[in-house]
């Protein structure tokens, strides 16, 4: 079963109340009649936040970039925050590399090419019906993985993110043992061993300093977003959905907008997700569509597959069509749940 839920549960937008609005009794009577600096509506007062400075209002869709959920504690509109803009991770080898603990003893795409070779024996015919997962292929310019390798660095930073390569298990969340795919409700797909070893190929190669051609650029319009640094074909791994590992119990009212199911059980206490607000890595900012609009779906090149690796859930992002050099990467938020509003995403 697939599940492509990125939040756990979306807000009631007539019962739910954004967080920003703390303010003295003696103000609350005035705040009935705010109105949206961007659009000048007062409708959809769960998504209208109220600036902790000025105290104007703006609708969280009507941000750029836009907000996917009220955030916690205080907020502060663009002019009262004095945004500035983002300042690139250096592009210092040693820097980078230190940054994505890279092993020095780099070896070159040897083992890909022959890798290639040996999965390209089987005819085309039993290639198609199987549908075998394909590794990334990554830029041959050693310069443009640096830069490509900044780039990620960079959105990290300014989010105040980890990099991380792995599901994280963290005392007082939930513990390795938890992560069983057995538990999945209605049962989960298990990766076959080909694929298994395409997985493990793509993360040693990312150990040796050989990144994803992908590139994570900052548009005023969408935050953080990430583009195709060449063309990439179908069905090829673009990186796995990784952060702290959690019960869904705790996590029911959490504000971020980036949780991913890792494990629906039959026992609810048992649901695992995945918070990458700690640790993360390039999976983090790549963007939802709007699948309540036909031109949203057409944006979609990215499929989300949970997976049995060894006994255990896993998370992979998956190419689900051939992606043109300089194509920004897009998947449905949403699986059979339709939980995550996305009528407002760009």
């Amino acid at each position: 079963m697939l599940s492509l839920k990125k939040r756990t549960q979306a807000p009631n937008p007539i019962s739910s109340k954004p967080r920003s609005r703390k303010r003295p009794k003696s103000k609350l009577e005035h705040y009935d009649d705010v109105c949206c600096e961007k659009c000048g509506s007062d409708q959809h007062p769960a998504e209208l936040l109220l600036c902790d400075k000025c105290d104007c209002g703006f609708h969280i869709f009507c941000l750029r970039p836009i907000l996917a959920a009220v955030p916690k504690g205080p907020w502060f509109c663009p002019h009262c925050a004095h945004s500035k803009e983002v300042r690139g991770f250096p592009l210092v080898q040693t820097k980078i590399l230190d940054f994505f603990r890279v092993q020095r003893s780099s070896q070159p795409t040897q083992s890909l090419n022959c890798y290639k070779k040996r999965r390209r024996t089987s005819g085309l015919v039993m290639s198609k019906k199987s549908r075998r997962l394909l590794p990334f292929n990554p830029s041959e310019d050693p310069v443009r993985r640096l830069e490509q390798m900044a780039s990620l660095a960079t959105a990290l930073t300014v989010t105040g993110t980890e990099f991380s390569s792995e599901l994280t298990y963290v005392p007082g969340m939930a513990p390795r043992s938890a992560n069983r795919a057995v538990l999945e409700r209605h049962g989960m797909q298990v990766l076959s061993k080909d694929d298994v070893e395409t997985l493990t190929l793509c993360k040693n190669m990312m150990e040796r300093g050989e990144w994803p051609p992908l590139m994570v650029v900052s548009d005023p319009r969408e935050g953080f977003t990430v583009e195709a640094d060449r063309s990439i074909r179908d069905l090829t791994i673009i990186t796995e959905y990784v952060g702290d590992v959690d019960y869904l119990k705790n996590r029911q009212h959490d504000g971020g907008d980036s949780i991913m199911t890792l494990l629906t059980a039959s026992d609810p206490s048992k649901s695992l997700v995945i918070c990458p607000d700690k640790r993360s890595n390039i999976a983090r900012f790549i963007n939802g569509i709007n699948n309540h609009t036909p031109g949203g779906k057409k944006k979609q090149n990215v499929k989300c597959l949970r997976f049995d690796v060894n006994g255990e859930c896993r998370v992979l992002l998956i190419a689900s069509r051939d992606i043109k050099k300089g194509e920004r990467l897009y998947y449905d938020y949403n699986g059979y749940e339709n939980e995550y509003p996305t009528e407002h995403f760009v």
